[in-house]
Formats: C-alpha cells, sequence, structure tokens
C-alpha cells in the first residue's frame, strides 16, 4: 500500500520544526528513523496532514558524555551508540539493551528520540529510560521542560509530550558506584521481548544500599519495580534472590494475549531477576 498524502518539511533547526508543530497541532507527524512512522502510513493507519522530517536539523544528533550523565541528542541512532567507545566506557548498559534491539538495520535507521516516544511498552530504551533515572528534555515555542522518565510514558504507544512539543534531547544518569545490567527473553533474537528487566546495585560492605529495577513487555508501559527495589535493599544479594523475584512478580499485572498468559509473563520476570541478581553479584564480588 501506499501513504496518504500528505505536506511534507524538511527544517534545519529546531526552531523551524516548533514553528510547524505549532502551526500543525494535532495533524504533524514527526520523522526521524522511520522504523515505526513508515509501515504506519503504509498501512494507512497513521495519516497526518504534515511530516515534518527531522533528519537535517542541527544539532539533534549530539553525543555528549559528562561526569554525571550521557546526553543524547533525539536524533542519534542506536547504532551510533551502540559503537561509541565513549558509551562502553561510560554507561554499558546502554549498550547492552540497544544490542538486543531488533537487528543492525534496525538500529542502522531508529533514533533514541523515536524509540522513547514510539513508547512501545516491549522496547528496551524506554525501560532503561525508567529503570536509570532518565531525564527528559522537550521543547515548544513556548517554552521547555523536563519530564522524568518515570512520568514520560503514559500507556501503550502514548506519552506526556504534547502535539506543539518536540524532545530534543536525553539525559542517561551514569550512577558512579552502581553495577547494572539488562536481560530478556524473546522468542528469537531481534524479536520484542516477552519480559525485559532492567537491575541496578549498589554494594557497601557486601549489602545492597541502592537499588534501581525497571521492567518491558509486562505492562502497557515501562514500569519501575520499586517491590523488587525494596526486597534488595540491606541485604546481600545472594541472600535476595528469592524475595526479591517474588516481589517483582507480585507487583505487575501483565496483558495476557497471543504471545502468552499473565501468569507466562511473571514467571519470565522471576527467571529474569534470578538471573541478574546473580550476574550482578558476580561482578560486585569481583570489584571488592
Amino acid at each position: 500500500m501506499k501513504p496518504p498524502p500528505f505536506d511534507y518539511y524538511d527544517p534545519t533547526s529546531v526552531d523551524d520544526v516548533l514553528a510547524l508543530l505549532a502551526e500543525h497541532t494535532d495533524g504533524a507527524s514527526l520523522l526521524a528513523g522511520g522504523q515505526s512512522l513508515l509501515p504506519l502510513l503504509n498501512m494507512r493507519l497513521a495519516r497526518p496532514e504534515v511530516l515534518v522530517d527531522l533528519n537535517r536539523v542541527e544539532g539533534l544528533d549530539t553525543i555528549t558524555v559528562t561526569a554525571d550523565a550521557v546526553e543524547l541528542g533525539a536524533t542519534v541512532r542506536l547504532a551510533s551508540l551502540e559503537r561509541d567507545p565513549r558509551i562502553a566506557d561510560s554507561l554499558p548498559v546502554l549498550v547492552e539493551a540497544i544490542s538486543r534491539v531488533a537487528h543492525p538495520q534496525i538500529r542502522a535507521r531508529t533514533t533514541i528520540g523515536g524509540t522513547l516516544c514510539h513508547a512501545d511498552p516491549a522496547a528496551e530504551v524506554p525501560a532503561l529510560a525508567v529503570g536509570l533515572g532518565a531525564q527528559l528534555h522537550l521543547r515548544s515555542r513556548t517554552g521547555a521542560r523536563v519530564v522524568p522518565a518515570e512520568e514520560f510514558f503514559e500507556t501503550i504507544f502514548t506519552t506526556v509530550r504534547q502535539p506543539d512539543e518536540l524532545l530534543v534531547r536525553a539525559d542517561f544518569p551514569r550512577r558512579p558506584g552502581m553495577v547494572t545490567a539488562y536481560d530478556e527473553i524473546s522468542r528469537r533474537h531481534g524479536d520484542f521481548p516477552f519480559a525485559g528487566l532492567f537491575l541496578g546495585v549498589s554494594v557497601v560492605d557486601g549489602v545492597v544500599a541502592e537499588a534501581r529495577a525497571a521492567a518491558a513487555g509486562v505492562a502497557s508501559r515501562p514500569v519501575r519495580l520499586t517491590g523488587l527495589e525494596g526486597a534488595l535493599l540491606g541485604r546481600r544479594l545472594a541472600d535476595a534472590v528469592a524475595d526479591a523475584a517474588e516481589a517483582a512478580s507480585a507487583e505487575i499485572d501483565p496483558p495476557s494475549d497471543h504471545h502468552g498468559s499473565a501468569a507466562f509473563r511473571r514467571g519470565l520476570l522471576r527467571t529474569l531477576v534470578r538471573r541478574l541478581c546473580a550476574r550482578l553479584d558476580a561482578s560486585t564480588q569481583e570489584s571488592r
């Protein structure tokens, strides 16, 4: 099929993008990598009046690594992050999660802003953003705001971004002293996961002093798992695994669909908790 008719713009500045969004509120779609939008257009599930191409916009494809965060412009490609030695050194869990996204051809086009704004609840990067506590920078002609990732996602394919707003940057905290990992279970490598899990812990004197966890694929949006975090705090990882797995399972209400039942996804999440606790326990033992 062919897409429905629309007006096409390829601005070169953020200000020009914001002017177009203000003029065509509710009628404009943003094109970055196009991995999600183009199929929707071709199937006529999306019918924008205006298509605004972001690929020539200056300043949206920057990568900045500071002592506190990795700051990513909205049009940075996932493949660029996967290959960047600065990311591998400063935030290796981002590389780990991105390597699980689809296939190399998809990662070569997909952008960090696109995957965040598309808000697929099974996607890897949104779950990582929630788990790490990323800060998302939005701009419109009337102002700018910073939204914590945990508050950005509302439900499936829906975020708090307003029609006249542009996500210009995502800041992923580096969290010094915290060891982090991501894992997922899918039918085949490259498929969306049935369940995915980010887990990070800071261990002091052998016990967990801080924990952060977020899951993909088990709800209508990426979810922070505070029950899992609480089950780990103040305990040795090896001693807390069983309680942490049960806490994670108890705090989600996953969907049942043609891929599997709610009980199936709860079981997968328990498996992921056990896997990641074992990995992080080994990592913290080696670092002592």
